[in-house]
């Protein structure tokens, strides 16, 4: 599996950079997706407001992202990731500074919050047409491998990181507004260096003008000749979404708490081993796509996935419940570069960013009213595990689904010379 390290060596200085900015960035996702939703209820905030909030979160990122990311190739691509750094930097200062609700919800609809401790806003999508385009097809999945568990020990780093800092802050008696205030205003801080990092980009991680080809007529969001697979897969991620939506990890965070009343050290803990998980298995998805190929490692690693996450809340004791969380997420990630890689190698690659910011963008829509339909859920002690069995049933259709629509759609590595 390590063997897939060489690959590595031969990324361009960009490939490098865009390494760096996703440590960076899903370091502060995880930071503050531990106690995100404990901070807004300790500042006043019933379930339902968080709900509300956290689907906002998402629909105001998916109205800015769309438009980001299917402009990117055209205007810009540095232009428009130092323009989400910015508004990451925005939401956390704003977030920090207010409790007033009207305000928060502003900010969320506007800013960049990751409520999951995962990818959200204009970030993917374009560093994943760069990264593409960089490098060979054969060596797309193996890359997109090492991106995605960078970026889950970034994850799982910050959750250790945010949720330390809290305890360490209230065992200095520090009241808790105050101790997870420190962990938002850390999160913006690090969208500021998120910012300077895009700064550095240089001009061959532009879109590559296309040589001998009449330029293609285009269509809405940027999409010529690929539009209709990239209409398709999106609505099947957006299911995938709305489902995992149910189960973003800060309200994991918030079920662990509740019905087991964890501390948010030990949330950080369990969430830091979760996260490394799920890098290790996002690494090990190149190696088995090799073998049986893309879909079928997205399938056939996902339904196992989502069976655990329903196992969750049946255990009958903290430990076990642990056990299967972390079961899951040893195999959860498996799909995610295989979906990446996938869905660059399916379409024209002047339409890379595009296909990536609709498909994202297609998940972040799928995934905008789940939080508020678990808001309202949790607000019920009787159905506080409900998200988990509802996030699982979905999943596991959206799975189906895929693999009977897509099993014959081969990227160019698996077709037959």
């Amino acid at each position: 599996m390590f063997g897939q390290l060489a690959l590595l060596q031969d990324l361009t200085p960009d490939g490098r950079l865009l390494f760096a900015t996703r440590t960076v960035r899903l370091f502060a996702y995880g930071f503050l997706s531990v106690v995100l939703v404990l901070y807004l209820a300790q500042i006043g905030l019933s379930e339902a407001q968080i709900g509300l909030l956290l689907t906002l979160t998402l629909i105001g990122d998916t109205l800015v992202s769309l438009w980001l990311t299917t402009n990117a190739d055209r205007l810009g691509r540095r232009r428009m990731l130092l323009v989400g750094a910015g508004l990451m930097l925005l939401a956390g200062l704003l977030f920090a500074v207010t409790g007033n609700f009207i305000l928060l919800l502003i900010a969320a609809t506007i800013g960049v919050i990751s409520p999951s401790g995962g990818e959200i806003g204009p970030f993917l999508a374009i560093e994943q047409a760069t990264l593409a385009q960089t490098i060979a097809s054969q060596a797309r999945t193996g890359v997109f491998a090492w991106y995605n568990l960078v970026g889950s020990f970034a994850t799982a780093l910050g959750a250790l990181a945010g949720g330390g800092l809290v305890q360490l802050l209230q065992g200095q008696q520090v009241a808790a507004v105050t101790s997870y205030r420190a962990v938002v205003i850390g999160y913006a801080l690090l969208g500021g260096l998120l910012a300077y990092l895009f700064l550095h980009l240089s001009r061959a991680a532009e879109v590559a003008a296309p040589t001998n080809q009449p330029n293609p007529v285009r269509g809405g969001f940027g999409l010529h000749r690929s539009r209709r697979v990239v209409v398709q897969l999106s609505a099947l991620f957006a299911l995938d979404a709305f489902g995992g939506a149910f189960v973003l990890q800060s309200i994991m965070a918030y079920w662990f708490y509740v019905r087991y009343g964890v501390e948010p050290a030990v949330l950080g803990a369990i969430f830091f081993g979760a996260n490394i998980l799920a890098g290790i298995s996002a690494l090990s998805a190149a190696a088995v796509a090799a073998r049986i190929g893309l879909i079928n490692t997205m399938v056939f690693t996902h339904i196992p996935s989502n069976i655990l996450l329903i196992l969750v809340p049946l255990m009958p004791n903290l430990p076990l419940a642990i056990i299967m969380l972390l079961l899951r997420f040893s195999i959860s990630q498996m799909d995610v570069p295989t979906r990446q890689s996938y869905t660059m190698a399916v379409v024209e690659p002047d339409e890379r960013s595009a296909a990536a910011g609709v498909t994202g963008i297609a998940r972040t829509v799928g995934a905008a009213f789940a939080p508020y339909l678990t808001g309202l859920i949790i607000g019920n002690p009787a159905w506080l595990s409900a998200p988990f069995f509802i996030a699982g049933i979905l999943k596991i259709i959206y799975d189906l689904s895929l693999y009977r629509m897509f099993i014959s759609v081969k990227p160019p590595e698996e077709k037959t010379p």
